[in-house]
């Protein structure tokens, strides 16, 4: 900065660079760490600066964007986010003339996003004050990103082949999902996996939150996986067929071994699932007049696969509209019949 000393500031891999964010025009950007080639380096710098210039990074908020290196590929999806030490801005007061170190990390892909930004939070808990852990503590944790933040789908997929069915079904159902005797890595990858395999953000969250209490209270209560043998044992698990054909795709996509293809398959598994979802609101709106419109609700559950799932999910949503809630107590018996 232009008023005194500026800090160094953080990057990732296997592409990445970063530095330090300027509260005037007048500042540079000094780096931490980074495996890019010295001429990629000096273009990300650049291009990391023209935002700063802009004011167009805010703390805590990644971003992403095309960005034109030196390196094979022509233009590379690159997510950046600024951020500052927790522990020192705690310590800062409106009064305090402190200049609080901040840090812009770099890591060179744009699918995963939600992942990075989780990411950074735990890089910003492991950022010391001691300037000298920086090294020690931050750099392994940005080498590590490609492995802890995109390799968790690719993974699962490996660890459960045909069982992924009863995965995707309990992430889309929003089954409670219990692991047990599996070391640390192993139950951070399920976790992240149902959490990404989920509609999460894609359903009213009050929906989610009553799907989540109704599985809970449902007799089979949490799938258990058991990861004590050399494949995962599972326990009051349910699928589906809709599930059964995307874990087919899961599987096929395996062959590649490229972990970019595993999350575009489980984006388009979560927008089928939400295009079914909405396709079945639709036709509950017209049968609550039509009765042929309630014998096509009817036959589409039959047919889409997945039947089970979004009855549970409309019945929530129609929980406090009584026409729709008589349309989905009739398919209830219908389906059960």
């Amino acid at each position: 900065r232009s008023s005194q000393q500026g800090a160094d500031s953080g990057d990732g891999s296997p592409s990445s660079a970063a530095a330090e964010t300027p509260s005037s025009e007048d500042f540079s950007l000094s780096l931490l760490d980074t495996n890019l080639p010295a001429e990629a380096e000096t273009e990300l710098r650049s291009f990391i600066a023209k935002r700063l210039s802009k004011g167009a990074l805010f703390e805590g908020m990644g971003n992403v964007a095309s960005v034109g290196l030196s390196i094979p590929e022509y233009k590379v999806g690159c997510y950046y986010c600024r951020f500052q030490q927790e522990n020192l801005l705690e310590m800062t007061t409106l009064e305090s003339e402190i200049n609080v170190p901040e840090y812009v990390v770099c890591f060179l892909e744009d699918t995963f996003r939600l992942e990075l930004d989780k990411y950074i939070q735990s890089l910003k808990i492991n950022l010391d004050l001691e300037q000298k852990t920086l090294e020690t503590c931050v750099s392994p944790c940005l080498r590590s990103w490609f492995e802890n933040a995109i390799c968790p789908v690719q993974r699962v997929v490996q660890l459960f082949q045909e069982k992924l069915a009863f995965l995707l079904h309990a992430a889309l159902s929003y089954t409670p999902v219990e692991v047990k005797n599996a070391d640390e890595r192993t139950e951070k990858d399920i976790s992240r996996f149902l959490a990404a395999a989920s509609l999460q953000g894609l359903v009213q969250e009050g929906t989610m939150t009553s799907l989540c209490v109704a599985m809970t209270e449902e007799q089979h209560k949490s799938m258990i996986i058991d990861c004590g043998g050399p494949q995962p044992q599972l326990h009051n698990a349910g699928s589906n067929r809709f599930c059964e054909d995307w874990m087919h795709a899961f599987l096929n996509g395996a062959e590649g071994g490229n972990p970019f293809l595993f999350r575009q398959i489980l984006e388009n598994f979560k927008l089928k699932a939400i295009q079914d979802i909405n396709n079945l609101k639709r036709f509950i709106r017209q049968a609550e007049m039509n009765h042929y419109a309630l014998f096509k609700c009817y036959m589409f559950l039959k047919n889409c696969g997945s039947g089970d799932v979004l009855l549970k999910i409309v019945k929530v949503e129609h929980a406090e509209m009584p026409e729709a809630r008589n349309v989905v107590t009739v398919l209830e018996e219908f389906m059960r019949e």
